[in-house]
């Protein structure tokens, strides 16, 4: 091969993982979509999301959201986690058959990461989640970088027990997209038991993108949000104010 030839496979490699990272994973709910910049979630790029409260009760409403993302996907699902409290029924839920996933309990937080990269890496599966509090700048870079050479969407579920972990979730990592979940009150029923999920879906990051505050229901059997039916027929319906704002990069 000469040196002409050389540098162009070289290219060729690097303009196909660029492509590999602009394919985008659609909500179908269009206040969501309009507002990341390839229509929907972004492949071969690292996504965070957390519980909206700061004492971590909101952190099942959090999985289930990563649950239902990786729900709508194609393939195995790697779930990596330090501490063995995940619910797998009801993953399946939201979507996420226990078939599918593949679960890998580290002994800490940096193992995770660890397990996160080289799964990523691999190019297997085609959704990693890693569970931790924390996520350094560079530790999200090294995943932003292994997602980006295999086309693979990686979240970190970002989990935390104390009020000060908290904190962390502020901090600037390489992430594509942040998203904050919290639960809502579900919808009375007109008989007596329990309505769907509500969430209060924010999207607080977005690269290249724009914010937004939506109130939805729940992740779905098949992984799908969708407004409540009280606020879909409002062609307005759910942004707040300040969903218009751009992000930054």
């Amino acid at each position: 091969m000469t040196a002409i030839e050389s540098l162009r496979a070289r290219i060729e490699r690097i303009a196909g993982g660029r492509r590999r990272a602009k394919s985008a994973l659609a909500f179908g709910v269009e206040a969501l979509d309009e507002r990341l910049p390839d229509g929907g979630l972004a492949r071969g790029v690292l996504h965070e999301i957390a519980g909206g409260g700061r004492n971590g009760g909101d952190g099942p409403a959090a999985a289930l959201f990563a649950a239902g993302i990786a729900a709508r996907t194609k393939g195995k699902v790697l779930w990596c986690l330090s501490r063995p409290d995940l619910f797998a029924p009801a993953l399946a839920q939201a979507g996420l058959s226990p078939d599918r996933v593949i679960y890998v309990e580290a002994r800490d937080e940096k193992t995770v990461l660890a397990c996160m990269e080289e799964g990523l890496a691999h190019g297997g599966p085609a959704v990693v989640v890693g569970e931790a509090a924390r996520l350094s700048m560079t530790a999200s870079r090294r995943l932003n970088l292994a997602a980006e050479k295999t086309g693979s969407i990686a979240i970190c579920l970002r989990r935390w027990s104390r009020p000060n972990d908290a904190a962390e979730f502020g901090r600037p990592t390489a992430a594509a997209t942040r998203w904050r979940i919290s639960a809502l009150p579900a919808a009375p029923l007109p008989v007596p038991g329990i309505g769907r999920a509500r969430w209060r879906v924010e999207l607080i990051r977005s690269r290249g993108g724009e914010t937004v505050d939506l109130e939805l229901e729940a992740c779905d059997a098949s992984g799908r949000l969708a407004f409540p039916a009280d606020l879909s027929d409002r062609s307005a319906a759910p942004p707040v104010e300040r969903a218009n704002r751009r992000a930054s990069a």
